[in-house]
């Protein structure tokens, strides 16, 4: 199956997913990023995690001018020059909570990727007033400095725990959302869209619980799984810079895009990785932790009656009706009664070999196997 956008094709095997897909194969990518970006100045904020070093990785070889790197961690920003030095590359010490050192490192900026979070699920339980002035108040930071510097495109990283929130992670994230989508409206006119992306879990990323699971295998502990029914969307980090680099491309303002797909339980993980280790360590479950979901939602069924079906992609526009509702209660949206959610449950579920056979691309797996062969 092929999807053809105003900018790329894209083949499918069945859907967009990070194993079995043929891959976001497009003709003459590498030349659509360097005229998108030649003599531009991009800004990725929390650009020393792993999004971040991905993005590195696609757009330093591009004719792109700058890319500016804003973080609160000197440390990891130090390494980074180091790994790469390359005149492109700028660092900015700050905090999205800190709404002047957002707008001076936005000087001059075309592009913003706001991939600066607070995700770990428990910690945000504990410490629920963070999440909020982290990835709530600092998003809405990003979005004000981004419009005061004519910045050209915003795009805002989101997760599928916005959805459906049970958790302050989720609860804060579902409220950048909300104020993506209402600043989307005014930021228009002032030349700033604003979008952004949903994606679930990263494979291998902070917060993954793959590294976990190989440390266990490689000291021969018990590997501990708090449900073996629990289900996750896997996505390779390439996958999550596609998916942003094309809502940059595509998107409308107050636009959340995203990408389907593939889903594996907790349990399938477990028994991938002691097959890639060729270990047999037992696994053990120890119960849910704070703020757990037994499964992840990335398009609710309000969201799915009004969702554009890109193949790849689910496209999310604004709902941009004002709040003169005399204007539009004629009747409901029978879509709704009859639109079910897109969720880790129904989504394609991954056997053990196919999540092996994803797992053996990751570059972290496979030096963490070629340290283990030797």
């Amino acid at each position: 199956m092929a999807f053809v956008s105003n900018r790329f094709v894209y083949l499918y095997a069945d859907e967009r997913s990070s194993d079995n897909c043929l891959g976001m194969v497009s003709f003459g990518v590498e030349q659509e990023l360097n005229e998108e970006f030649a003599g531009k100045t991009l800004l990725i904020t929390g650009g020393t995690g792993t999004f971040g070093n991905a993005v590195l990785h696609r757009f330093l070889d591009t004719n792109i001018a700058a890319i500016r790197v804003f973080s609160r961690d000197e440390k990891k920003q130090h390494d980074m020059r180091l790994a790469h030095s390359n005149p492109k590359l700028h660092f900015y010490i700050g905090d999205v909570r800190d709404y002047g050192s957002l707008r001076d490192a936005m000087t001059g900026v075309d592009y913003v990727f706001h991939a600066a979070a607070l995700k770990q699920v428990p910690s945000c339980e504990f410490y629920p007033m963070q999440a909020l002035l982290t990835n709530a108040i600092g998003a809405e930071n990003v979005m004000n400095a981004a419009v005061e510097n004519n910045v050209s495109r915003a795009v805002v990283l989101s997760t599928d725990k916005a959805v459906y929130p049970v958790n302050a992670m989720g609860i804060s994230k579902a409220m950048m959302e909300k104020l993506m989508v209402a600043k989307s409206r005014t930021a228009v006119h002032s030349g700033t869209v604003l979008c952004g992306t949903r994606y679930g879990n990263v494979m291998a990323s902070r917060g993954s619980v793959i590294p976990l699971f190989i440390s266990q295998i490689k000291a021969g502990a018990p590997i501990t799984v708090t449900d073996p029914a629990m289900t996750r969307f896997m996505m390779s980090i390439d996958d999550a810079v596609d998916l942003v680099v094309y809502a940059f491309q595509n998107g409308e303002p107050g636009d959340i895009f995203v990408q389907k797909a593939p889903a594996a339980t907790i349990d399938t993980l477990a028994l991938a990785l002691k097959k890639i280790f060729n270990a047999s360590n037992p696994v053990e479950t120890i119960g849910t932790r704070h703020g757990e979901k037994v499964y992840e939602t990335l398009v609710n069924r309000e969201e799915m009656a009004r969702a554009e079906d890109l193949g790849g992609y689910f496209r999310i526009p604004a709902d941009n009706r004002d709040l003169n509702y005399d204007k539009y209660f004629v009747a409901g949206h029978e879509q709704i009664t009859v639109a079910s959610d897109y969720n880790s449950h129904n989504t394609r579920r991954l056997s053990v070999d196919e999540l092996a056979e994803i797992l053996l691309k990751l570059e972290y797996v496979q030096k963490e196997l070629e340290e283990w062969q030797h």
